[in-house]
């Protein structure tokens, strides 16, 4: 008896310190993970307007990213610079772009150099939009095309896999899906190499030419019938409801230049109603791939170390280029639809104006970040702090302890203008940071904390209290002079000594009277045909490759 006893005190014994090293075995293991340096998941949408995903008040299902902000944050008031290439230029640098060198990058360096510096493995996949190629600035792999816009089915001839041209495929090609394929390829490359890992991933998607998957077109189709009026109310409705604006905010009401949905005949009704199921299938797809990514991370134990930011480079696109024509076919590459001036003012609720312009509708984003081993805020909150694109890369370098160099070979590096969000991680407060300057084209804008200063096109300039008037309604520059100069001196100083800019950048605006006139830079109903779409190449950065349209009409793409 006495030794069967012994025994069992001997087992329990053996059985407790196996259970305690396996204890403090998992709790190193945990501590290491979290000690670790995080893996970096950056995503950019194309086009995508403010109130586009579920989380920004649509009704469009991204549960994904939904999921994604339930249990990160999200901002309500980041922006970016209202054009494609530009955007790509700040995110990836912590620069204005006329700072960094424009395309050429030639002041600048990228993220993918400043992590792959200090051991990250880089990667990219989507579209590039700048000189060169990614292989050139610091990603060891790529994937993607160089050009700003492309057929979704057929690709173009800048299709590149890791410098090399590649061939798109003739069948089973659709770019938002191959990004994705690449983009798990490229993380096994990064699992073996045993480093850290950086992954840039920039959707074409929701940018035009409008093509969805068939799927996910049948899925959305009839869904838009109630027209863009009801759709803005409801998605204002939902961005008070969840807390993304605050209740008293007024939203801006429908322009001139687009006709009530009521008023409209029935056949230009259904017209306009499959670009937005178009759109949405876009989207929803997008957010289906995102979903992708973060199985394979969830399934390699990497999603609680990884540092996941999601944002746009631009609001909604208002460009209405093709005649409505509703045998126009958006699932097979032949064929596309265009962007929509109507659905655009509806998926930037509740803001004013689209792409390239400096109001909200051009520069706000909706943007994400997930990261559960390192944020330390509550989950889902909302972060109202002003934030930039270029306040990406100062963010990784902090996080990801890689120091921005200020010397590079072959480059006069010139200093970054964002700062490091990271404190906001952490759940305190930003040190007071600089304005944010906007410039694209003739249209400008400075946001200095509650105060922005705007100009549609070159005209008067025009002031904004954006906390209490974010949908810029009430222009307080003949009410607030001194407040008016002291901001127009500080944007023309930051035209000059920041960007570097020449003088014709910051030449004076024209003294319009009041109120604004706002010219309307594009018809609602163009005259243009609908589209036959090829593979001819469209070239990054401007629209090389014309695309021959019914009636032997040419049409080009338009980049960015």
């Amino acid at each position: 008896m006495e030794d069967e006893m012994k025994n069992v005190n001997t087992t329990r014994v053996v059985c407790f310190f196996v259970v305690l090293l396996t204890v403090v075995s998992f709790t190193a293991e945990i501590h290491a993970q979290l000690n670790r340096r995080p893996n970096v998941l950056v995503i950019m949408t194309d086009d995508l307007g403010f109130s586009d995903i579920g989380c920004y008040g649509s009704e469009i299902e991204t549960p994904h990213l939904d999921r994604l902000a339930a249990d990160g944050l999200r901002f309500s008031q980041f922006y970016n610079t209202a054009k494609c290439h530009s955007s790509r230029v700040s995110l990836l640098t912590g620069q204005y772009c006329m700072a960094a060198g424009d395309t050429a990058l030639s002041h600048a360096v990228t993220s993918a150099e400043v992590l792959g510096r200090s051991g990250y493995f880089t990667a990219m996949t989507g579209k590039w939009h700048l000189k060169k190629q990614p292989t050139d600035f610091g990603f060891d792999r790529y994937f993607g095309h160089l050009s700003g816009a492309c057929n979704y089915f057929k690709g173009d001839k800048t299709f590149r896999l890791n410098g090399q041209p590649w061939p798109v495929p003739a069948s089973g090609f659709y770019t938002t899906v191959a990004d994705v394929d690449f983009a798990l390829l490229f993380l096994r490359d990064a699992r073996a190499s045993n480093k850290p890992w950086y992954l840039y991933v920039a959707f074409n998607a929701p940018h035009a030419p409008l093509h969805a998957l068939p799927e996910d077109y049948a899925r959305y189709k009839g869904r838009y019938s109630q027209g863009w009026d009801v759709v803005r109310a409801a998605r204002v409705a939902k961005q008070k409801w969840i807390g993304l604006l605050p209740a008293r905010l007024k939203a801006s009401p429908r322009p001139e230049h687009i006709p009530a949905w009521s008023a409209m005949t029935p056949w230009r009704q259904e017209y306009e109603a499959n670009r937005m199921s178009t759109l949405a299938a876009m989207i929803h797809c997008v957010d289906r791939e995102v979903g992708r990514l973060i199985q394979d991370l969830r399934s390699n134990n990497e999603l609680d170390n990884t540092l996941i930011v999601f944002v746009s480079d631009n609001g909604a696109c208002p460009y209405d280029r093709k005649r409505p024509l509703l045998e126009v076919e958006p699932t097979d590459g032949d064929t596309a639809l265009g962007d929509s001036t109507g659905w655009a003012w509806a998926r930037n609720s509740p803001f004013r104006y689209y792409k390239q312009n400096q109001f909200e509708g051009g520069i706000a984003t909706p943007a994400i970040v997930h990261w559960p081993a390192g944020l330390q805020t509550a989950p889902g909150i909302v972060i109202r702090a002003l934030a930039h694109l270029i306040d990406v890369l100062p963010t990784l370098a902090e996080i990801c302890q890689s120091p921005i160099p200020d010397q590079w070979p072959d480059r006069e590096l010139r200093p970054v203008s964002g700062v490091s969000l990271a404190p906001l991680f952490r759940a305190q407060a930003l040190a007071a940071r600089p304005p944010i300057h906007f410039l694209f084209s003739q249209d400008r804008a400075l946001r200095d904390d509650h105060w922005k200063l705007v100009s549609f096109r070159g005209e008067a300039w025009e002031l904004y209290h954006m906390a209490e008037d974010r949908s810029e309604l009430n222009d307080l520059a003949q009410a607030q002079p001194e407040r008016l100069r002291a901001m127009i001196q500080t944007w023309t100083g930051m035209t000059r000594d920041l960007l570097y800019a020449p003088p014709a950048s910051y030449a004076p605006v024209t003294e319009a009277k009041f109120p604004h006139r706002h010219p309307q830079w594009t018809r609602f109903d163009t005259q243009a045909p609908a589209t036959a779409m090829g593979r001819r190449s469209v070239g990054p950065g401007q629209a090389r490759g014309a695309i021959r349209a019914r009636k032997n009409t040419r049409l080009t793409v338009a980049q960015g």
